[in-house]
């Protein structure tokens, strides 16, 4: 593509709103790619430079000359590169997201794209909404914090949201494979950096806010703020038959309900819900709850609905994907037969098997109403006593740690405290502010930093009927420790230790 044809088609574009090109570009250039990152920049790119919190882009210009970069977008000039085309924006994120779409010729205009914010439930609610439509025989794409999906197949991810360039190019690749609609996790972190700018979103869905991230956004206000932005690129979309799907019940749903467009679904316990929860019931089988929905037209129904995962947050997030799913123009009876056989989302209470006679799960909360919820849930089955192994991410909101120490505190019988991903912090440290909280409670509970060692302590002191819990982080396999990314699951060391300990079973009784 043309330099010229790329700034001519991108001067209506607001992210492009008072753009200066400096140096003189020549009218035939050829721009063959588009890269924020300098180390990946091949010869003929567009590179983009970005600035972060770590580090900023324009410090890597001249590597980015020197891999072959004919062009650049900036926020700011850099004189000391005269003969290199600069392209000056307010923002280069915003920027680059609307020159990606160009780029990749708006990929997000030929499916329709449903995006998911919220605090908690992005990662279930979108690998419901994509099972339903796969069920019912539609290619779609998933895009998410475990793993990315073209028409069925898994491609690796590292950010819940991508940074642009990635995203426009999955959606890309989706179209291409023939995929006519995407489900998409839309993080505070996408949102405010404009990573999903310019998007065409066909629907957006709103599960929950509660404290996370504050060291990222630092106020409650900016979070909020960050998660409505979702709701104004809905209404800046092009997308026929809009649709907004608002949890109700949420504190924060005004906000969210202010900006709704399209067709508005709304679920929940209250009466004026759309989609309303009558009842429900719990077991290591799965979820069983009854919805009263009326259809345009028809008489008001009541439907019984089972699900293969457990706790009463997962019927949130089924109710969302439902509402997505008939707003999408699918009949309720063919979303409810989806769901009876949908598999178990991994790393979302996930229930690991080694014919053990007590019950473990592993699961990603790791925010104060994260870990409220999944705690409240194994509550619900009745346990014998309730053991909870947890932790706190290391440079992340630190105001949480004793908050989510007083939670495991109140709602488990025993708590162990152990490290997350620590990152540059010392582990110690951050376990010592965990431990503040527990303290707060009458909670027996026991310090062991090493998460391998707390795992089998758990395993150790579970007894037949115990609810066994390893909360903080579900289907990650690797833990994050001074700059470098160690292999770690909880899921295959909770196995591990499971088989030992029938080992050591068997060997004493035979």
């Amino acid at each position: 593509m043309l330099l010229s044809s790329i700034l001519r088609n991108l001067q209506e574009n607001e992210a492009f709103a008072g753009a200066q090109v400096l140096g003189q570009p020549e009218s035939e250039m050829e721009i063959n790619g588009i890269n924020y990152d300098s180390r990946k920049v091949k010869p003929g790119d567009i590179f983009v430079a970005i600035s972060g919190d770590a580090s900023d882009g324009h410090n890597y210009m001249g590597q980015a000359l020197r891999k072959g970069a004919v062009a650049c977008l900036l926020e700011r000039p850099l004189p000391e590169f005269p003969n290199t085309p600069q392209i000056i924006t307010r923002d280069s994120r915003r920027a680059m997201a609307a020159l990606a779409a160009l780029w990749w010729d708006h990929p997000d205009r030929k499916l329709r794209l449903t995006g998911v914010t919220g605090t908690n439930g992005k990662t279930t609610t979108v690998n419901m909404l994509h099972w339903i439509w796969q069920y019912q025989g539609e290619k779609s794409g998933l895009i998410g914090t475990i793993n990315n999906q073209i028409a069925g197949r898994q491609i690796p991810s590292s950010l819940t949201t991508p940074e642009s360039c990635e995203l426009f190019a999955l959606l890309r690749q989706m179209v291409s494979e023939g995929c006519t609609r995407a489900a998409m996790e839309v993080s505070s972190h996408g949102l405010k950096q404009g990573r999903v700018a310019g998007c065409n979103f066909a629907g957006v869905i709103f599960t929950n806010l509660t404290q996370d991230h504050l060291d990222f956004h630092r106020t409650w206000d900016d979070y909020l703020n960050s998660k409505l932005e979702l709701l104004r690129l809905l209404a800046k979309s092009a997308a026929s038959d809009k649709y907004s799907v608002i949890n109700i019940d949420d504190p924060s749903a005004g906000e969210f309900l202010a900006l709704a467009r399209g067709d508005l679904w709304t679920y929940g316990t209250a009466p004026k819900a759309r989609l309303r929860l009558l009842d429900y019931s719990l077991s290591s089988l799965g979820t069983v709850f009854d919805l009263r929905y009326h259809k345009q037209g028809a008489k008001e129904q009541i439907y019984s609905i089972k699900i293969p995962l457990i706790g009463r947050f997962n019927i949130y997030n089924a109710l969302a994907a439902i509402a997505a799913a008939l707003a999408e123009g699918f009949e309720i009876g063919e979303v409810i037969q989806a769901l009876a056989a949908m598999p178990q989302v991994p790393g979302r209470f996930e229930l690991l098997d080694e014919g053990q006679d007590f019950t473990v799960a592993v699961d990603y909360a790791h925010s104060p109403d994260g870990l409220q919820k999944i705690l409240a849930t194994a509550r619900e089955m009745n346990p014998r006593r309730l053991i909870c192994v947890f932790g706190c991410g290391g440079d992340r909101d630190r105001t949480k740690r004793p908050i989510m120490g007083r939670i495991a505190g109140e709602n488990s019988d025993f708590a162990i405290i152990t490290s997350d991903n620590p990152r540059s912090e010392e582990p110690e440290a951050i376990v010592r502010e965990v431990e503040s909280g527990v303290q707060e409670t009458a909670a027996r509970y026991l310090v062991q930093v090493n998460r391998r060692d707390a795992i089998e302590s758990a395993i150790a002191m579970a007894k037949p009927g115990d609810i066994l819990l390893i909360a903080g982080k579900g289907h990650e396999d690797y833990q994050l420790v001074k700059g470098r990314v160690l292999p770690f699951d909880d899921r295959e060391t909770a196995r591990h230790y499971l088989r030992e300990r029938a080992k050591k079973q068997f060997i004493m009784h035979n």
